[in-house]
């Protein structure tokens, strides 16, 4: 490389009190001469940079559907106003096109969201059928349990000689 005279060293930056008046910036001349700058307006917050720990899929009502696709259907003659619809709702061309898709097939009930997933097979009544079931079972072993320990405690008072209760004709089994 050819040195033609000048130097290859890059300028050093002085500080503002070592600067002279021709290398001061706009702001720093204009300060000095007495003038004041108007103050930059306050910067938006930033955004919270976290993510959502839970995301949760969005669910949109029929009559909102209707609302949009109305609202899309009125703004198709203005050129990019289905776009700004979209990107101001926060909808892709997609959502759209199925809410046409289901609305031309007269289906307002397909418009509206549905659980998504395999469907239940637990019956509840059947459930609880067989809770029952499983406590009658339980009862009858507790009371067949106590009948023979009522049995026991009958012959040994009488092995032992103590006079038994007479029967009360209301507690008849």
């Amino acid at each position: 490389m050819k040195n033609n005279g000048t130097s290859s060293a890059a300028p050093t930056v002085l500080p503002a009190a070592e600067r002279r008046e021709d290398e001061r910036s706009e702001t720093d001349r204009s300060t000095a001469a007495g003038k004041t700058v108007a103050p930059e307006p306050p910067s938006p917050p930033r955004p919270d940079p976290e993510v959502v720990p839970d995301a949760k899929r969005r669910t949109f009502t029929a009559e909102y559907k209707l609302r949009i696709l109305a609202e899309a259907d009125a703004a198709a003659a203005r050129p990019g106003a289905v776009g700004a619809l979209q990107r101001r709702e926060g909808l892709y061309s997609s959502h759209l096109s199925t809410w046409r898709r289901e609305r031309q097939a007269g289906i307002l009930k397909g418009l509206t969201p549905h659980k998504r997933g395999p469907k239940s097979k637990r019956n509840p009544q059947e459930e609880e059928m067989q809770k029952l079931r499983r406590e009658n079972l339980r009862l009858t072993e507790e009371l067949r349990k106590a009948a023979i320990v009522i049995d026991v405690q009958k012959k040994v008072g009488a092995l032992l000689g103590w006079p038994l209760p007479k029967a009360d004709p209301e507690e008849q089994p």
